[in-house]
């Protein structure tokens, strides 16, 4: 074989002189008649287009599912507040029950305990940790018993006074039909986690008719990526669902406001202060969220009974304040449209948050949008009121206050940055408040990623040992070339070689022959395959066997412009550790060999990017504690 350079990288190049080697030059080529080669990815395949189709009938499917859910939440609210059949929309705040209505909420915890007992446990909560947990670990498949059981739980609970949205079990059911229809059809575990989204964010966009904030709340918070294969069928989904809204009920804001004006600079500044400080509430929300369900947790009855605990809880608060029975929107609305008194603004804020902390922590069926919404939007309001009596010079509108407040808590609370921004934006239909929104909800957003690890839709999860991504990176591998990373002038055998002769080369221990794969030759000078070096020393084969006669199948190949993720994605579905790199033109020039070491070896780059920054960090703290 002839010399070659030795790489530090990559010990199975040579750096030694030597009469026996054979050539491995660009010059030779290679027929790829035979030769396994990868396909080229592309943005989408044709197969987007069934995928899409199914995600608008889900839209549609969703939109229905959402009106009856709002549906059959008014007829259980008119039932159980007011002793009547109907479906007309209501609020509880009017009853006339008197101290009866302690009662009602745990009538509605007992039948959502037992229903989640002897139905499925799955449907306590929000729904939407659930789902997570079942695109992380579950190839996306939910228990198709869940869409019916969570929405008729949830309707249960928030009609008969949970103060919950009805979003978030409209979100849960919508990605359960879509997980149930991923079931039933032959698709991938990706198709499948995309149908789910789709369902998911259709529903949200046919609750709110924000189709927008929708797709962007599926991309944070169930794909965990943002590629046109799943981004198109969610688009379309929540464009079919909102269409359904609006030929339903109509595309009126869900949260009209009055008409408010541009903010100043002194005004942007202050709704910013103001996204940082909802951000630290956001924090302590959360956690105190999770320690009422850790107080419950250590209870000594069994979990069934705790939703009628915690509607005891609701029960009572809202004896003392009927604004916080239900789904509060109107609630919303009277917030941001500036409505409501100081006073009635901070007994609200606070009742509200007792009532819908408990009730969650207990483990009944309803969503976290709206309480969330409603105590932000308070706390925004009330802050904008006192900056308006102290400093009326800043030009701080209570009504935008309550704006970035109720946005900017829950982006703090889930970290869905951008979809929060956009709901609020799309709810209200207001482009006066865009700007606060963004800095106010980027501010809550910086507040909560420094304090705290997990979010209020992952801790759940994160407790077992579910790992849930933080952030939307490009694939590395996906930009870099095999042409950048292969190792070059490799050494190779021929076919007429015999095996004995090879083991000799072996066992003299020179460097070119301790790697693990050879590249086999004809005397034509094209590749025919690669032999292993556990092949080559199996002791079952003879001395006397060609090397051509123990090539089990035709060369696995790449060419030199494939990106290192094709080419990984291509050595895991032929399971070998290595390819051959080829050029792209033909007669196809032998350029390489590609290793799962090269593929590992391309990484150091972006360490050392990463290390650079780490000691600048490092570098910059040790400044700052100098005397």
């Amino acid at each position: 074989m002839m010399p070659t350079s030795q790489s530090p990288d990559h010990p199975h190049l040579r750096d030694d002189a030597s009469t026996d080697a054979l050539p491995f030059a660009p010059s030779l080529g290679i027929s790829l008649d035979a030769a396994s080669m990868p396909r080229r990815s592309t943005l989408v395949e044709p197969r987007v287009l069934w995928i899409a189709l199914l995600a608008i009938v889900l839209g549609v499917g969703a939109g229905l599912i959402a009106r009856l859910l709002v549906a059959l939440i008014n007829l259980v609210t008119n039932a159980a507040f007011y002793t009547r059949l109907s479906t007309e929309s209501v609020s509880p705040a009017g009853h006339h029950l008197g101290a009866w209505v302690i009662v009602v909420p745990v009538i509605g915890g007992l039948i959502v305990g037992a229903m989640a007992r002897w139905g499925s446990r799955a449907i306590r909560g929000h729904g939407i940790p659930e789902a997570m947990e079942q695109v992380l670990l579950n190839e996306s498949k939910i228990p198709p018993r869940i869409t019916f059981l969570k929405p008729l739980s949830s309707a249960i609970a928030i009609g008969t006074g949970g103060p919950f949205g009805a979003e978030g079990p409209i979100i849960a059911t919508g990605g359960a039909l879509g997980s149930f229809i991923g079931q039933l059809l032959h698709v991938t575990g990706d198709e499948r986690k995309v149908l789910l989204a789709a369902g998911a964010a259709g529903g949200m966009a046919a609750v709110f008719g924000s189709p927008v904030a929708a797709v962007v709340l599926a991309v944070e918070l169930l794909l965990f990526e943002l590629r046109p294969r799943s981004l198109i069928p969610v688009a379309l989904s929540t464009v079919a669902a909102a269409g359904v809204r609006y030929a339903m009920v109509g595309s009126t804001p869900v949260f009209a406001m009055p008409h408010v004006v541009e903010p100043g600079i002194p005004a942007l500044l202050c709704y910013v202060v103001l996204g940082a400080l909802i951000g630290l509430v956001s924090v302590g929300v959360t956690r105190i969220v999770y320690g009422i369900e850790d107080a419950f947790e250590k209870l000594p009855v069994h979990w069934m009974w705790w939703p009628a605990i915690g509607g005891l809880v609701v029960g009572i608060v809202g004896y003392f304040a009927p604004l916080t029975f239900g789904v509060g929107y109107t609630n919303i609305e009277a917030i941001v449209s500036g409505q409501l008194a100081v006073g009635t603004l901070a007994f609200l804020c606070v009742m509200k948050f007792i009532s819908w902390s408990i009730a969650l922590g207990s483990g009944t069926s309803g969503g976290t949008l709206a309480p969330l919404f409603t105590i932000g939007g308070a706390l925004g309001a009330l802050a904008g009121f006192g900056l308006v009596a102290i400093a009326p010079q800043l030009g701080i509108d209570p009504r935008i206050a309550g704006l970035v407040g109720m946005a900017a808590i829950f982006a703090g609370a889930s970290r869905a940055l951008l979809a929060s921004v956009v709901f609020a934006f799309e709810t209200t239909q207001q482009p006066a408040g865009l700007l606060p929104l963004l800095g106010g909800c980027t501010a809550a957003y910086l507040v909560s990623a420094l304090t705290m690890r997990n979010t209020i839709m992952t801790e759940k999860i994160a407790r077992r040992g579910v790992r849930v991504p933080t952030e939307y990176a490009a694939d590395y591998l996906e930009q870099v070339l095999v042409r950048d990373a292969c190792s070059r002038d490799v050494v190779s055998l021929r076919t007429c070689d015999e095996l004995g002769e090879v083991r000799s080369r072996i066992g003299s221990g020179r460097q070119e022959f301790q790697h693990q794969g050879f590249p086999v030759i004809d005397d034509n000078g094209r590749v025919r395959g690669v032999v292993t070096r556990r092949t080559l020393l199996d002791p079952s084969e003879p001395n006397m066997r060609r090397i051509g006669d123990m090539l089990l199948r035709p060369p696995v190949v790449v060419h030199e412009n494939h990106s290192l993720r094709e080419a990984a994605d291509h050595m895991v579905e032929e399971n070998i550790g290595r390819v051959i790199v080829v050029g792209v033109d033909p007669p196809h020039p032998l350029v390489g060999i590609l290793t799962r070491g090269d593929l590992l070896s391309a990484h150091r780059q972006r360490l050392k990017e990463t290390h650079q920054a780490g000691r600048h960090l490092r570098f910059r703290d040790m400044l700052r504690k100098r005397p």
